[in-house]
């Protein structure tokens, strides 16, 4: 009891103190909230297809070939965006990416795909590096809509069910194996050492749009 009161006569009596600290908590407080808000919201602004198509690089070269796709306009009004297919959902994994994204600042900055023919030049190198990191996380953001346990294969043509209980189901590939080209143009694939689907409709992206033309999405 004497030392609680003897507690309480040194907080009385020394005031200033106790004051400035329970202040200096609570501002340092109210600063991180301010500052995690203010870091969260602009971290969603740059995730919109707003932004993303904001530089005519984007604009102008893939997401023009995005909008004839089933993925931006179908019978179902469900319309996957730039953020959804790039970047992940999961917060520590979207922190990850935009650390990585930018790099991209700076070829915006340096001009590096600012013309049709720097991009044209550059496309190959792009799409492997988004292919390897699709890789190399399982097709996460595929997954993030399309569920192999939900797939009704009946209702796929037979290439693509077939397809899918080979590789999909036994986890011998991944989406990005077989979907590339899915809602961009393919690149020179002979550049990369892979067939052209052009020239060999067995391979890439046509089993993609041969299975998207036949189902409902």
């Amino acid at each position: 009891m004497w030392r609680l009161l003897k507690r309480i006569w040194h907080i009385v009596s020394r005031p200033a103190v106790h004051l400035s600290l329970g202040f200096l908590t609570l501002g340092g407080f109210i600063m991180g909230v301010i500052f995690w808000g203010a870091f969260n919201t602009a971290l969603e602004l740059t995730n919109t297809e707003t932004f993303c198509t904001s530089c005519h690089e984007m604009r102008d070269n893939v997401f023009q070939e995005l909008k004839p796709t089933i993925h931006y306009t179908n019978r179902s009004g469900v319309r996957a965006t730039c953020p959804d297919c790039h970047v992940p959902h999961e917060w520590t994994h979207k922190i990850a990416r935009k650390m990585q994204a930018s790099k991209e600042v700076w070829g915006k900055i340096f001009g590096t795909i600012n013309t049709r023919e720097k991009f044209l030049e550059k496309r190959i190198e792009l799409a492997q590096h988004e292919w390897a990191r699709l890789k190399a996380n399982d097709s996460l953001e595929c997954r993030n809509c399309h569920s192999a346990e939900s797939m009704d294969i009946t209702r796929q043509s037979n290439r693509a069910a077939d397809a899918h209980q080979r590789f999909l189901f036994t986890g011998e590939r991944t989406c990005i194996d077989c979907h590339k080209g899915i809602a961009h143009h393919l690149p020179d694939m002979s550049q990369a050492g892979l067939p052209s689907h052009t020239e060999n409709t067995n391979d890439i992206a046509v089993l993609t749009r041969e299975f998207l033309d036949q189902s409902t999405p």
